[in-house]
């Protein structure tokens, strides 16, 4: 039998990896991608070019329809000067639905002369025309803007009239561009009524507005606050500002302030509510610390049998409630067998740290009668605390002693619903009587908490009436009032007690920096009372069960001068602002 052998030439040619397929389609998606973005952009450029002509052609309508008016009779529908066309309409054209806007103001050209320098004292020389129409595109609204001139066959002519011109600022008294100014006056012929916009210095200016009285001015903007001036009425006899007044030759100027608007939430609470932290060991899921000790039968005591160790120690959990007033006491039931004895002390919440001796004399040493008052441990400064115990025996065969509970009594707040609170801003808008802008009642609702949107930038004092039967024993995160920024969000905790005059509210806070102090130390005093109580996390601390008479006061604090008085009056609720001037 014969073979034939054939030889096989290797080309170097392969078959398509999965590289390359996800390469070569991810260069086609590009592509594509690409020649869908430029078709896109093209239509965009061609739509916009349409609607553009569009509003192109509608401004020169409106433009030439002016311009073959008559000087005299060259205005806008309420306007200043007034004239049959209206000031806003809006138009369908092509599909497209456009909103024209048009504008006439008088105009002094520097040509003469401005103003009191103007060379014939006529600042009424022409008349300039805008013409606006704007349209919504996919990338947002559009505009086109045309103006021009009118000018007077012959010799300009004096006006009658006077200036009225309108400044609008914000709350940096920086110029405010495009805030709407509405311009309502109903007791001229014909009346006004104009709605027109700022320009980039924050001003608005009209020449021969008539003179009359009660000029309405509303001054706005989207997400800004308003201002605005006011009528004469029974409640608010000397409004500031008044409606304005144009004479004749005279210049009537008035600023505005408006800026992005706040939102102020409020949370109310009863201040000092009674809670309690046990544990009665019926398990150790209390106890993050057995050092010689057990849980047996439902008490702490030494580990094993005898003969037991000299000493050996437990330490609870951290008692860290999330909102803690003032630690009140620690208590506790044991059993000491003959030659045993157990002390007690207090730790920071994480268990390394005892309490200083300064905040809680003989809490190095230990305690061992119960109960012990440790109200002298400022919450604000320790919001947390660990129960330690160390048990000790002479005889290391004596029966070992026990602890049956531990238990720590403190007072916090809890929500306190439907609360009705009262806040007023510092901006007035009438004088003898003050008319603040901003004094409301409002309720905190089932939730213990309001959120107010829409806030203008003030200051506002928060408080609570007395028909509640209850009375303000502190404000966090600051004492009243608080100054609420332009575009800001706060939130304010009211905590309240029950209504009682004789009361004092302290706040102590470091100078220069203006901040609230935790931990300071506040002694009240006189005749027959003498009390030491600790600022809270907000730097305040609250005096109730007080006479209506005259302390005197001890502020103190490491690192500051103490601060002291002998003149502080308690009466109707008082309130005290104490500055600590540091070392």
């Amino acid at each position: 039998m014969r073979y034939t052998k054939y030889a096989i030439r290797d080309t170097g040619s392969r078959g398509a990896t999965l590289l390359d397929t996800v390469v070569g389609t991810a260069l086609m998606l590009i592509v594509f991608l690409g020649i869908a973005a430029a078709f896109q952009l093209s239509l965009d450029v061609v739509t916009n070019n349409k609607a553009r002509a569009g509003a192109i052609a509608l401004g020169n309508e409106r433009m030439e329809y002016l311009r073959s008016l008559s000087y005299t009779q060259i205005g806008v529908e309420g306007g200043i000067p007034a004239g049959i066309v209206p000031q806003e309409e809006t138009v369908s054209w092509n599909g497209i639905e456009y909103t024209r806007r048009t504008s006439v103001l008088y105009a002094d050209d520097p040509g003469d002369g401005l103003g009191e320098l103007d060379e014939n004292s006529i600042i009424t020389d022409y008349k300039t025309i805008r013409v606006e129409v704007s349209w919504t595109a996919r990338q947002g609204e559009r505009s086109v803007v045309l103006v021009g001139r009118a000018s007077p066959n012959g010799v300009e002519v004096a006006v009658a009239g006077g200036i009225l011109a309108i400044t609008v600022v914000n709350a940096a008294a920086e110029p405010v561009f495009d805030a709407q100014v509405d311009i309502i006056n109903t007791e001229v012929s014909p009346a006004i009524n104009i709605r027109t916009y700022t320009n980039s210095n924050g001003a608005v200016t009209y020449i021969g507005a008539p003179a009359a009285s009660n000029y309405q001015i509303t001054v706005s903007r989207a997400g800004y606050s308003t201002d605005q001036t006011y009528p004469v009425t029974a409640e608010n006899p000397n409004p500031t500002p008044r409606h304005l007044t144009v004479a004749d030759n005279e210049t009537t100027s008035q600023t505005f302030a408006i800026d992005l608007v706040s939102t102020k939430t409020v949370e109310t609470y009863k201040a000092l509510e009674p809670s309690t932290w046990e544990d009665t060991f019926a398990n150790d899921t209390k106890i993050a610390v057995f050092n010689g000790t057990e849980i047996s039968g439902g008490r702490v005591r030494f580990a094993g049998n005898p003969p037991f160790p000299p000493t050996a120690s437990v330490q609870s959990i951290a008692i860290a409630p999330s909102q803690v007033s003032r630690w009140k006491t620690l208590s506790w039931n044991d059993v000491e067998p003959s030659d045993t004895e157990i002390f007690y002390q207090l730790y920071t919440s994480d268990g390394a740290t005892l309490i200083p001796d300064a905040v809680l004399p003989n809490n190095s040493t230990g305690f061992s009668t119960s109960s012990v008052d440790i109200s002298t441990i400022p919450a604000g400064t320790y919001p947390g605390l660990r129960i330690g115990a160390i048990l000790k025996t002479k005889n290391p065969g004596a029966p070992t002693p026990s602890i049956d509970d531990w238990t720590i009594e403190y007072e916090g707040p809890s929500p306190f619903p439907n609360l009705s609170f009262s806040m007023q801003g510092l901006k007035t808008i009438g004088n003898n009587p003050t008319v603040y802008k901003y004094d409301e009642v409002h309720s905190s609702g089932a939730g213990a908490s309001l959120t107010l949107q829409n806030v203008e930038w003030d200051t506002y004092t928060l408080s609570v009436p007395t028909t509640t039967n209850y009375a303000l024993s502190e404000s966090c995160d600051d004492p009243q009032p608080e100054t609420l920024d332009p575009a800001s969000s706060q939130t304010t905790q009211l905590y309240v007690v029950p209504y009682d005059p004789s009361t004092l509210l302290v706040d102590v806070r470091a100078s220069g920096s203006n901040a609230l102090l935790t931990g300071a130390s506040v002694r009240l005093y006189k005749t027959g009372y003498d009390e030491t109580l600790s600022t809270s996390s907000c730097g305040q601390i609250f005096f109730e069960g007080l006479e209506e008479a005259t302390y005197s006061i001890e502020v103190s604090k490491t690192g500051y001068q103490t601060y002291g008085s002998a003149d502080v009056t308690v009466f109707d609720g008082a309130l005290l602002s104490v500055v600590l001037i540091s070392l």
